[in-house]
């Protein structure tokens, strides 16, 4: 893999995201990150996986830069591949832990919530679904996701809002589980990996798959008019002129 970095512990993985500085998610990664979960699974030597990012970023959110130049198809097909992530990370049978190295908005809070746990380190940091403000639509599983966490009202006022959160924010309306300095990031995840680790593996396992049933059941096979709309926004002119805006200034 040449966006993930992995090591191997007593009993469980730890993926570090390594891709630039900010490690945008490209469509590449999306990919690695759906064979990391599949050999992960099938590993009966690994009982649980930590995505992990680098000091500064968890990630910084999607690779707008390299989104800017796919065309309708490309556009369409990276959604689909992005939702099938999601699904791969959802439905990930074993215990996932995001160790949340520092900003994590977007496509970063994503990746987030699909774990089953976040530490997230303290500082002037921000996480957070801020999609609608840049000009993307929110999807009904991405909401879902979402409010699975924080609750019907946050979830909708947050994400109607764009809201990005500091970590003590973000922990006082239970997106994240533990903040802590960023020396312990890593250290809070590993422990509590070991605690649930040290539970019944069948148990632990069919109970997630049960709680997190109609979450798997929204992110099968979401129907081409979810990705075709999405698409469409995306290429009007008002969100061109957003995303135009933002790629200028990641380019300086």
């Amino acid at each position: 893999m040449q966006t993930i970095q992995l090591t191997y512990k007593e009993g469980y993985a730890i993926a570090q995201l390594d891709r630039g500085k900010a490690n945008p998610i490209n469509l590449q990664m999306i990919r690695e990150l759906i064979d990391l979960t599949a050999m992960m699974a099938e590993d009966s030597k690994v009982k649980g996986l930590i995505l992990t990012g680098k000091e500064g970023y968890f990630t910084a959110g999607l690779d707008l830069m390299e989104l800017s130049k796919l065309d309708h198809e490309g556009m369409k097909n990276f959604w689909k591949e992005f939702t099938h992530m999601m699904a791969a990370l959802v439905s990930f049978p074993k215990p996932l832990i995001a160790a949340i190295t520092g900003h994590s908005p977007a496509g970063g809070c994503i990746l987030a919530i699909c774990c089953d746990y976040r530490v997230m380190a303290e500082g002037k940091y921000m996480i957070g679904l801020n999609e609608v403000p840049v000009g993307i639509i929110v999807p009904k599983h991405i909401h879902s996701l979402y409010a699975f966490w924080i609750g019907e009202r946050n979830a909708y006022q947050n994400l109607m809002e764009g809201k990005l959160m500091s970590p003590e924010e973000a922990h006082h309306i239970h997106l994240i589980d533990h903040v802590v300095p960023m020396s312990k990031v890593l250290e809070k995840a590993e422990e509590k990996m070991r605690h649930y680790i040290g539970f019944n593996e069948a148990t632990w396992q069919t109970t997630k798959r049960h709680l997190r049933s109609e979450l798997i059941k929204q992110l099968q096979v979401p129907s081409d008019a979810v990705f075709d709309a999405t698409v469409a926004n995306w290429f009007s002119p008002e969100v061109q002129g957003i995303l135009s805006k933002i790629v200028s200034s990641l380019k300086k």
